[in-house]
């Protein structure tokens, strides 16, 4: 079996949280015994940052971490992409949202002309409810449906008549990169994984992550990209050191160098889309740290409680860190359940057993038609059965 994505980079995970889990799911379909190919943009603005900012040596982290992936990108240009040549074989082709218009329409004509595969496109954005405009310009009409990283995207699909069919298939964390590690020498109290936010969350960072380091006397670390010249001082003023962009598969030893992270949803995932809480809660709780989250709420019943905690406010925040800080049953609880959570229903395994179930209801052949009426001797016209 062949399953081929069109994604923004694969190679790249500099400001591109897509690339997690789309690594993860396709590192299993190849541990299933899948054959994978990637097609990414030549001029992928993520691969383009990231190579200006570390060189070379990132790739090479992601072949190490990644060996069942290696190869399996290819780098194109739109002009000159040979889809016939792309798409032969396939069985299964999942085209993600961050691509040009242009891509997909182009792929799901080659659909329509005959292609022999499930076509699925594939939204983890918030655009359907920020910037609708810009989603309805994708042509949709030859996929056979929409995979959507939460419920109320789905709805908004087929609400809106961009799609024919749509499910729901959250993000999940990779467990075979993300998993406890043995704790080192510890770096600090906290760490934050997380870019600045283009504005969606800059009030909320200062509430529940800032604000409350410095009240407290941590100590930390803040990883991420597009810090503006003003947040570098708000985190140097809250005590926490700057490390800029973490590859996204050295995490795992950053949270096992701190006691607690902190996960602050952007705006839009608060107000207009419950339920989805993107990726990092996933592969925080898959590597057994304490979670303290800003509000977001837990619409689809994802976890249970006691697997992290909420805080409501920058006070409540406050409160939280500290108990988690003061208390290492209640820490040691709270990485327990978290953990067994992501374990039990959302590894990428999780997922590639929905996907798979997905692709064989859309490749079963349709059901028979009804037989038609027949009219039986002396029924008095009447059709049988």
């Amino acid at each position: 079996m062949r399953a081929v994505a069109f994604c923004h980079s694969l190679l790249s995970d500099w400001n591109h949280g897509n690339a997690h889990f789309l690594r993860g799911v396709l590192s299993e379909l190849v541990h299933r015994g899948w054959e994978v190919r990637s097609y990414e943009p030549r001029d992928a603005w993520s691969l383009a940052n990231l190579l200006a900012e570390a060189g070379e040596a990132p790739l090479a982290l992601f072949r190490a971490a990644y060996p069942e992936l290696d190869g399996v990108a290819r780098r194109y240009d739109l002009a000159a992409l040979d889809l016939d040549e792309a798409l032969d074989g396939a069985d299964l082709v999942l085209v993600h949202e961050w691509n040009e218009p242009e891509l997909v329409r182009r792929v799901g004509a080659h659909r329509l002309r005959g292609g022999r595969y499930a076509l699925l496109f594939h939204d983890t954005h918030h655009r359907a409810v920020s910037d609708p405009g810009a989603m309805s310009r994708f042509d949709l009409s030859g996929y056979d449906g929409v995979l959507a990283f939460g419920e109320v995207i789905r709805e908004l699909y087929l609400a809106r008549g961009w799609a024919r069919r749509a499910f729901t298939w959250h993000e999940a964390a990779d467990v075979r990169r993300f998993r406890p590690l043995a704790a080192g020498a510890p770096a600090g109290h906290l760490v934050f994984v997380g870019n600045w936010g283009d504005e969606e969350r800059t009030a909320e960072l200062s509430e529940f992550l800032l604000e409350p380091a410095r009240a407290l006397g941590l100590r930390g670390r803040v990883h991420g990209v597009r810090y503006p010249p003003q947040g570098l001082r708000a985190v140097a003023e809250a005590g926490l050191a700057y490390r800029g962009w973490l590859p996204n598969v050295r995490a795992p030893a950053a949270f096992a160098a701190h006691r607690v992270t902190v996960h602050v949803p952007r705006r839009p995932y608060v107000e207009a889309l419950p339920g989805i809480p993107t990726i990092r809660p996933f592969e925080a709780l898959a590597c057994g740290i304490p979670l303290v989250s800003a509000p977001w709420r837990d619409a689809e019943g994802l976890f249970r409680e006691g697997d992290y905690l909420v805080a409501r406010d920058g006070g409540e925040m406050r409160a939280r860190l500290r108990d988690v800080l003061s208390d290492e049953a209640l820490a040691a609880s709270l990485a327990a359940r978290g953990l067994a959570t992501v374990r039990a229903r959302h590894t990428c395994a999780h997922r590639v057993d929905e996907l798979l179930a997905i692709h064989a209801a859309l490749s079963a052949p349709a059901p028979p038609a009804a037989p038609p009426a027949r009219e039986e001797a002396g029924d008095g016209g009447r059709s049988a059965g």
